[in-house]
């Protein structure tokens, strides 16, 4: 018995013994970069120049770049060994490194990408999936993890990526760090690996919006310009409906530093789904799968099916010759994605070209200069390392079709980190028009800090699970509907104005507002109901007064129709409209 209860001991003893080795090196793997680097070394800027002239504009800020630049004298190993086995050293360093390291910052190493760079979990088998900071248990995003990973761990001030569909916005909302995905064409890709040419372009990490912004002042060479305040904020409400978390609390966020920075009369509200369905009208006639027997296509969906297509039909153009020769061992998503890929008609080429044509077009009409589309980096928080989630069509259609907007269009477009749900990172996207791209920049810098201030308070208020007062929520649906109103959709505004009702009761401008739209469509008992309610709870309110007055004018009440009209012009003497509607029923019926 007493040797047992030794032999117990000694059992109990060796596996605490393990437990600890295994959390003291699995704490140490951890340490040692994040796993985020496939190769340290060091590019140094040129010396400082003499005065009285400027020092360069990096000066003393380090970066990484992704495993897909050119380093001359480095192999560039695009995410997979047998790449880095079977081609030679690059000859000379990429544009877009040595124009960073001209401008003053040091360049201390490549990191990990997806293999090739085509997916956007940031998982890679040969070199080691980094280690997401903000979230370990979870994937990091890609296919520029490790540049995401390395910026988040304060490795390094900045790192640059590749941004096909998402390979910088999707690790930037991961990893919660500002990630930027400049204009198409605007950035040399000069000395870069392609994946989809059509579609590649580069793209940059940041904790610091104001790093974010020289680098970019640097990367785009723009001149001196003073800065220009967004003139509209344009929230895509269907866009956020694909959000897996709390929408009203993203929304918020972005609403009330909005109001606080440049006033509430800038918001707009947009269903991306309709806008499209009437500006790309090419999208009709790209051939698409159904999914679940439904038969109802989605615009925003077909242009992910669009993306996902040009994305295969360039990269298999760019790499067949290397895949089929070497005969490399894929990950499953490429395998899966490329397996059984037709041939791509010509005349699906096209059409792609010509969808892209218009929705640059339409994007660039609804955000002229001075505009910023809001939408979510991605739907969903990021999947646990490994998760059969990855490789779902579900997943990939959800994130795609939020990320195909700026890679088919070209738009630039940042993701900005707002907090935290259930313990991982959340993020929204500022979108501007093709070659927006300094607009942007500044915009981002100017609203990085209130947008912070204003997740914190959200994330420390005791509210409900949707984290906004129902107040919140009744002033979201009533903007709505005031939109709605401007479209002239006026069952839509008196849905939405019905919704802000129930949410707040008490609010007489919500009755006031629904009265309107009952009197165009005619509805003029409801209208009359809804006034006389908006009286009730605020006896000042002109408007309802004015509304009441035109109902009961209407259903032959024209005494009472007058005696509106005569109070509206007591609380506001010099009122037009209730002088005039006055006077005329006088003449008439009195």
């Amino acid at each position: 018995m007493a040797s047992q209860s030794a032999n117990l001991w000694v059992l109990l003893g060796l596996g605490i013994a393990g437990i600890v080795l295994m959390t003291r090196k699995l704490k140490r793997v951890v340490r040692e970069d994040f796993g985020a680097f496939v190769h340290k070394l060091q590019l140094l800027p040129p010396p400082q120049p003499a005065p009285p002239k400027a020092p360069h504009p990096l000066t003393g800020l380090t970066f990484a770049a992704s495993d897909v630049f050119d380093i001359e004298g480095h192999v560039t190993g695009f995410g997979h060994p047998d790449w880095e086995k079977t081609h030679e050293v690059a000859a000379r360093t990429s544009t877009v490194v040595s124009m960073l390291v001209e401008g003053g910052a040091t360049c201390v190493g490549k990191t990990v990408v997806d293999e090739m760079a085509f997916g956007i979990s940031g998982e890679n088998k040969h070199y080691g999936t980094p280690t997401n900071p903000e979230a370990t248990a979870r994937v990091p995003g890609g296919s520029s993890s490790g540049a995401a990973v390395a910026v988040a761990a304060n490795l390094v001030d900045f790192s640059l990526g590749i941004d096909t569909i998402g390979g910088v916005r999707v690790p930037a909302a991961y990893c919660g760090v500002i990630g930027f995905r400049s204009s198409h064409g605007t950035i040399s890709n000069m000395g870069v690996l392609p994946v989809s040419t059509s579609l590649d372009t580069v793209g940059w990490f940041a904790k610091d919006p104001s790093i974010l912004r020289r680098v970019g002042h640097v990367l785009l060479q723009v001149p001196f310009a003073v800065q220009r305040n967004p003139r509209q904020m344009i929230i895509a409400d269907d866009c956020f409906q694909l959000l897996k978390i709390s929408v009203d609390r993203v929304v918020q966020v972005v609403v009330k530093a909005t109001e606080k920075l440049y006033g509430r009369q800038i918001l707009k509200h947009e269903n991306l789904e309709s806008y499209f369905n009437s500006k790309v009208p090419s999208l009709k006639a790209f051939p698409t799968k159904k999914t679940n027997g439904d038969l109802k296509r989605s615009s925003i969906r077909d242009l992910a099916e669009v993306a996902m297509f040009v994305q295969r039909h360039e990269f298999i153009t760019n790499h067949e010759e290397w895949i089929h020769s070497t005969k490399p061992i894929l990950d499953a998503v490429i395998s899966k994605q490329l397996q059984n890929m037709p041939r791509a008609a010509e005349e699906d080429i096209e059409n792609c070209r010509l969808i892209r044509n218009e929705l640059r077009s339409a994007i660039n009409s609804l955000l002229k200069d001075d505009g910023i589309l809001v939408i979510p980096t991605v739907a969903d928080p990021p999947p646990k390392l490994g998760g059969k989630e990855l490789q779902s069509e579900d997943y990939q259609s959800r994130a795609f079709s939020l990320l195909s907007i700026a890679s088919v269009s070209g738009c630039c477009q940042v993701s900005v980190p707002v907090g935290f749900h259930d313990k991982c990172p959340v993020s929204v996207s500022l979108i501007a028009r093709n070659g927006g791209d300094r607009f942007l920049l500044d915009t981002v810098n100017a609203m990085y800090a209130t947008l912070q201030e204003q997740a914190d308070i959200a994330s420390k208020s005791k509210k409900t699970k949707n984290a906004v007062t129902q107040e919140d929520a009744a002033e979201i649906a009533k903007e709505k509907g005031n939109q709605a109103f401007k479209e002239k959709q006026w069952q839509k505004a008196i849905s939405f104005y019905t919704e802000a009702i129930k949410l707040s009761g008490n609010n007489a401008t919500y009755y006031s507002n629904r009265a309107a739209a009952y009197l165009e469509l005619g509805s003029f008992l409801q209208a009359e109901t809804d006034s006389t309610k908006a009286i009730s709870l605020d006896k000042k309110n002109i408007k309802a007064f004015l509304r009441r007055g035109t109902a009961r004018e209407m259903l032959g009440y024209y005494k009472e129709a007058i005696e509106d009209f005569n109070y509206a012009l007591v609380l506001e003497p010099t009122n037009k409209r209730a002088s005039l509607s006055a006077e005329r029923l006088r003449k008439l019926f009195l």
